[in-house]
């Protein structure tokens, strides 16, 4: 097992420290880090993956640091977050996340149709946009009976896409002035995968990875519903696992959230949390962008491109919209 993974792992080990060595070389020039380490591990990833200079066998060592170590990484979050205090004003944030859920998914399959593509592509890219990206496209998939190069293209596609709104959505703070709490719900709500969350939000300040942490995984747990609710249509819902459905790291997050917001995890290992969490975090960024070949565009219609292009323009302003019409002080920070 570990012979397996230890090309991958020395790789992405490398990639992350280089993004580290980086970071603290900008710290020293700037006086902070302009770009931070996390989105350096992206960029670094992408370069050395699309320069094809990867040694063979990198494969099961990356996916391991792209799933399993984020996995953990997220988990160890929740001991870090005090959930009350972010939704301390009631629920109208959690409501805002399911109304919006629903109404990017059925925008993205309207956009979808109207680009040209066919139904069930139009149905990968509206999940994956409104819920997780990847994961929601991988799930979706088997319960709606997709074809495999449907998946695929979705898929690519949803990588390259995700990356370029983890450099660009912090862009967007001065020209809406939004604040570190309403950054985080933006990104929370718009960015794909949970560990591009982390990147996009992090990078700001520790206030928004919180808020846009706690925002996303909200969001992850609507896949459960849509999932449910295609398989009862498409009548697969044998094929639609429970892990699929509510992911164990959620769990897990959920149950250190509560024990840290019940006073049952000390600040000291709170503190030791985030400090792993971090570094681990920054691995697994290391490992998407390893993940992530920026040439594969290049075998994706225009159609879908722009179908997935337009859905997301679309999610953020959808997300913008339910900022403003948030009552004041629901994004309070935790």
């Amino acid at each position: 097992m570990f012979s397996r993974l230890a090309p991958g792992t020395a790789l992405v080990l490398l990639v992350a420290l280089t993004a580290a060595g980086l970071g603290t070389l900008e710290a020293q020039a700037f006086g902070r880090a302009v770009v931070e380490p996390l989105v350096l591990a992206i960029l670094v990833g992408m370069i050395v993956r699309s320069a094809r200079v990867e040694p063979a066998g990198i494969e099961p060592g990356v996916r391991f640091f792209a799933k399993q170590v984020l996995e953990v990484a997220v988990l160890l979050l929740g001991a870090t977050m005090d959930v009350p205090r972010l939704f301390a004003s009631g629920p109208f944030l959690a409501i805002g996340i399911a109304a919006l859920v629903c109404v990017a998914l059925a925008t993205g399959y309207g956009i979808g149709r109207i680009s040209g593509l066919s139904p069930k592509l139009s149905l990968l890219v509206a999940s994956g946009n409104a819920i997780c990206g990847n994961s929601a496209i991988a799930a979706v998939a088997p319960v709606i009976g997709a074809e495999r190069e449907d998946v695929a293209a979705s898929i690519a596609l949803t990588a390259v896409f995700g990356v370029v709104v983890v450099l660009a959505l912090p862009l967007v703070i001065p020209i809406f002035g939004l604040s570190q709490q309403q950054y985080g719900v933006l990104a929370g709500l718009t960015v794909y995968s949970v560990p591009q969350v982390l990147a996009a939000a992090f990078a700001v300040s520790t206030v928004s990875g919180q808020v846009a942490t706690v925002v996303k995984l909200a969001r992850v747990l609507m896949l459960g519903p849509v999932v449910t609710f295609f398989a009862l249509r498409s009548r697969r819902a044998s094929s639609a696992s429970l892990s699929s459905l509510v992911p164990w790291f959620v769990v897990g997050f959920v149950v250190l959230a509560v024990a840290r917001s019940g006073g049952f995890v000390p600040d000291a290992a709170a503190d030791a949390a985030k400090i792993v969490a971090s570094w681990l975090t920054i691995a697994a960024m290391a490992a998407l962008g390893l993940s992530v070949d920026v040439r594969e565009v290049r075998a994706v219609g225009p159609r879908i491109v722009a179908a997935v292009g337009l859905s997301l323009i679309a999610l953020v302003c959808l997300a913008l919209a339910l900022i403003t019409a948030l009552p004041a002080g629901t994004d309070s920070p935790p």
